[in-house]
Parts: C-alpha cells; sequence; structure tokens
C-alpha cells in the first residue's frame, strides 16, 4: 500500500529569463514500512522535493497525494494540520529545548499537536525505550551526545504517530558509528510502526542503509535503485 505517491511534481522559483527549475517532473511512491535515501549533489532540489512533500513548499505542477489525500488540493488551515499531525520532521540541527530533559523535548511535541493515543507521558517512554534512551530519559538536551540528542530528534517526530517520516542530513555533524547508529534507529522505527521515511543525504555509507536510493541530478530523478 502506498503512503505517498509524487505524480510528475515540478517547482520553480522565479518568472521569465530568471526562472529556477529547482525540481522537474518527479514521479515515486513510498510504501508503508519503506525507507528511502534522496541523494544528490548540492542544488540538485533534494531539499526543494523535501519541504514539498512536507507541505512547506507548494509545487508549480504535478500531485503528491498522502494517503489518499491531495496536497495541493488543501486548504492553508488543512495543509498545516497535514503538517502537525501526518509530518515527523528530524533536521540537521536537532532545535532541542536546551533547558528540557531528554523526556519533555517529546512531551512537548504533543502538547503542541495533540494527537495520538495514551498520555504524552507514556508515549515518551516507550519511544525512549525503543530508542535506548531510557537511562538518558531526565538528562538535558545539552548533556546528551550528538547521537543521543539526534535519537531524542527521532523520538520527538513520532510522538504524534506521524504517517510520514522526513530527514534532513541527520548524521553531519556526527561520527560514522554515531550516524550509522542513529539511521539504524530511525529506519527500525518506520519498520516497527508501518510509516514512510525519505531521508536527504550526501552520506553514500548512509544511503546503502535505506530500501532504494533515489538519486537526484538538476531538479531530476535520474536513478532509482534497489540496495543489497
Amino acid at each position: 500500500m502506498a503512503i505517498l505517491e509524487l505524480r510528475n511534481v515540478s517547482k520553480s522559483f522565479g518568472s521569465g529569463e530568471n526562472t529556477v527549475n529547482a525540481v522537474k517532473e518527479v514521479s515515486f511512491e513510498l510504501a508503508e514500512g519503506e525507507f528511502v535515501a534522496l541523494v544528490g549533489p548540492s542544488g540538485s532540489g533534494k531539499t526543494t522535493l523535501l519541504a514539498m512533500i512536507g507541505a512547506l513548499l507548494t509545487p508549480s505542477a504535478g500531485e503528491i497525494v498522502s494517503n489518499g489525500r491531495v496536497l495541493t488540493q488543501l486548504s492553508n488551515g488543512d495543509r498545516a494540520r497535514f503538517r502537525r499531525d501526518s509530518v515527523g520532521y528530524v533536521f540537521q540541527s536537532n532545535n532541542l529545548l536546551p533547558y528540557l530533559t531528554a523526556k519533555e523535548n517529546l512531551m512537548v511535541a504533543r502538547q503542541i499537536g495533540g494527537k495520538g493515543s495514551g498520555s504524552p507521558s507514556q508515549r515518551a517512554d516507550e519511544l525512549l525505550r525503543e530508542l535506548g534512551l531510557t537511562d538518558r530519559a531526565n538528562a538535558l538536551s545539552t548533556e546528551l551526545s550528538g547521537g543521543e540528542r539526534q535519537r531524542v530528534a527521532i523520538g520527538r517526530a513520532l510522538m504524534n504517530d506521524p504517517e510520514l517520516i522526513l530527514v534532513d542530513e541527520p548524521t553531519a555533524s556526527l561520527d560514522s558509528v554515531r550516524g550509522k547508529q542513529v539511521v539504524l534507529s530511525l529506519i527500525d522505527e518506520v519498520k516497527q510502526r508501518g510509516k514512510a521515511g525519505i531521508m536527504v543525504t550526501h552520506d553514500h555509507s548512509m544511503a546503502e542503509l535505506a530500501d532504494r536510493v533515489l538519486e537526484m541530478h538538476d531538479g531530476e530523478l535520474r536513478k532509482v535503485r534497489e540496495t543489497s
């Protein structure tokens, strides 16, 4: 079952001679439990594509469909609710609140989103346990290692039970061991919980951990391949 479908999605900025075609007629599907890596050189359109999938940008042409909803047909209010309730973001900068503990950083996501079953405290404890962070639950984010902070960011992205997990360069500031640990934790959560995940990365060793690698050049999806 496809959680996400992109149908000839394009995005242009500017007009006339100043038009920049950032993304050009990209099409692919993402199934439940599937985690894909999006690779390509800087300026190839990866981040723009991720922003459109997360309803932060509107395509200039084409359709993005998430669980039957055509994102380009949603009102501004519905798009905001889609971002809040259906998308979990993990950014290169984890953006944790420094004056909150690891557990509190997770719980604040539920307070903002208000979606999900069970109490925020129980949900946070469950995610911290799954991510191997139970013993760090009460540590301030400033007391966590880089890998631990990224795992907390993953937990925060999952607090409201989103259908899509969108990840932008999660290992850029980590060494290879911690980076691999973070990506494997993320993949495990996507597969165990029946989500769909997309990771933008320049690190080809991290990309090889995904189910598929989508390669972009000059705004076009040039290659899609299964990993071994």
